[in-house]
């Protein structure tokens, strides 16, 4: 019983300390790459301890979960887990956990069915504003360009995915920007951004007062973005991909002194005018094997009476 606890305890404890620890951190700005690596071992690593902490409260409640889990072990390594006893609280915990795994997998199916109809919403206007042409097959061309007033670029995922672009943007950008836009939604596509983002919603729509599912999905709508901007500038360089931001969003008000939904751009053209520099490669590297490590806490505190029976 008492792993199942400290286990929820753990989970309980990185749930409210990583933000804190992330927010008060000045390099996820600069390795944005690494830190949404972070932030993935930080959340897998608080799912994996609740999720051990069902398994070993179930083993607890119930025999034939018990059967299951130690199937294998040896008598020594069970003894050590002290299963006996506390049977109705470890029911109670397992079955409170298991509804909480159940909501997350109901949270996600419902993000990703409503990405599903957005999507198919947006391939089906496309084909009103954009008809094919006699002879042309669908998704035979990545690049769709749109008639229309407002300046706007975005990537549409999906099996035949799709950039699409207004014609005011064609007339707003300017030499290689507008190469700066596709290679930044470019980036999006080949680094699964999407995903993140959903699996990020979900947690956060499903437990809106857990703090680590709420930054977490914060900052991969802030870092994705982060990450797609080094992408464009490393091959078209800062001031252009710059430049292309505020030629498509400067007639929204944005760079304006009341915050707008998209508040965020300014901080974004000025990282990259003035960029704070990378982290050398050794730090880079230290912090991603470090939090490569962060999940296999939780295993660890699961398999340490099970090791220590069988010294």
């Amino acid at each position: 019983m008492w792993v199942s606890l400290a286990l929820l305890l753990l989970g309980a404890l990185a749930a409210v300390v990583a933000p804190r620890l992330m927010a008060r951190a000045e390099w996820p700005e600069r390795e944005p790459v690494v830190a949404l690596w972070v932030w993935q071992c930080v959340v897998v690593a608080v799912l994996l301890c609740f999720g051990l902490s069902m398994t070993f409260s179930a083993a607890v409640a119930w025999q034939a979960v018990r059967g299951h889990v130690f199937a294998p072990a040896p008598h020594a390594v069970v003894e050590a887990y002290a299963l006996a006893g506390h049977g109705p609280w470890s029911a109670v915990m397992a079955v409170v956990l298991a509804l909480g795994g159940v909501w997350t997998a109901a949270m996600l199916a419902r993000v990703i069915h409503r990405a599903q109809l957005r999507r198919r919403q947006r391939r089906a206007e496309l084909l009103v504003r954009a008809p094919l042409m006699p002879g042309e097959e669908p998704g035979s061309g990545r690049l769709v360009v749109l008639e229309g007033e407002r300046p706007d670029a975005w990537w549409l995922p999906g099996a035949a995915p799709r950039l699409v672009i207004t014609t005011a943007a064609l007339g707003r950008l300017k030499g290689r920007q507008l190469d700066a836009v596709l290679a930044h939604e470019q980036g999006h596509a080949q680094a699964r951004h999407d995903w993140l983002l959903n699996c990020s919603e979900a947690l956060a729509s499903g437990f809106p007062q857990v703090p680590v599912f709420a930054a977490f999905r914060n900052e991969m709508h802030r870092l994705v973005e982060l990450a797609a901007d080094d992408v464009a500038s490393r091959r078209f360089g800062r001031l252009t991909i710059a430049l292309a931001l505020v030629e498509l969003n400067e007639d929204r008000g944005v760079f304006g002194p009341c915050p707008t939904a998209d508040a965020e751009l300014p901080q974004r053209v000025n990282r990259l005018l003035a960029p704070a520099g990378r982290l050398t490669a050794g730090r880079r590297l230290r912090l991603t094997a470090a939090a490569a490590l962060v999940p296999v806490v939780p295993v660890l505190v699961a398999f340490i009476p099970g090791l220590s029976a069988l010294k």
